[in-house]
């Protein structure tokens, strides 16, 4: 992360922590990054996040899988049996809309609005509303 070399890794915490860097462990069982072209999932990924004054970062180790964009999702919203439905007609997944009702700390009408005005896109629906 930083070049550590051979540092202590506890001397490394106590580095990260006098800098006001926060590292946690995620246990994931699952990541899907979707792009326009492909899906990427990790399976039993290993994930780390890095709160540094604020700013969270993500780091995901393993081997991902690429398939065709959108197959994640379509198997994703078989599992769940919702997903699917909600996508299928043109709803806003009523996760989407917690995500971007907890990340705005807005209600669950505001967020399923902005979701709605910008056609699922949930980083332009925060923006929106921050």
């Amino acid at each position: 992360m930083f070049g550590g070399g051979g540092m202590n890794p506890r001397k490394m915490q106590q580095m990260m922590k006098q800098m006001g860097i926060d590292v946690t462990e995620i246990d994931a069982e699952e990541v899907v990054i979707r792009t326009a072209d492909e899906d990427l999932v990790f399976e039993a990924p290993q994930v780390t996040k890095m709160d540094a004054q604020g700013q969270e970062t993500y780091q995901i180790v393993g081997s991902p899988e690429s398939v065709e964009s959108g197959a994640a999702a379509a198997v994703e919203g078989d599992a769940d049996g919702d997903d699917a439905d909600a996508d299928a007609d043109g709803a806003v997944p009523d996760d989407d809309v917690q995500l971007v009702a907890t990340r705005a700390g807005v209600s669950e009408a505001d967020a399923r609005e902005a979701l709605e005005a910008v056609d699922g896109d949930l980083a332009a629906a925060i923006s929106r509303l921050e």
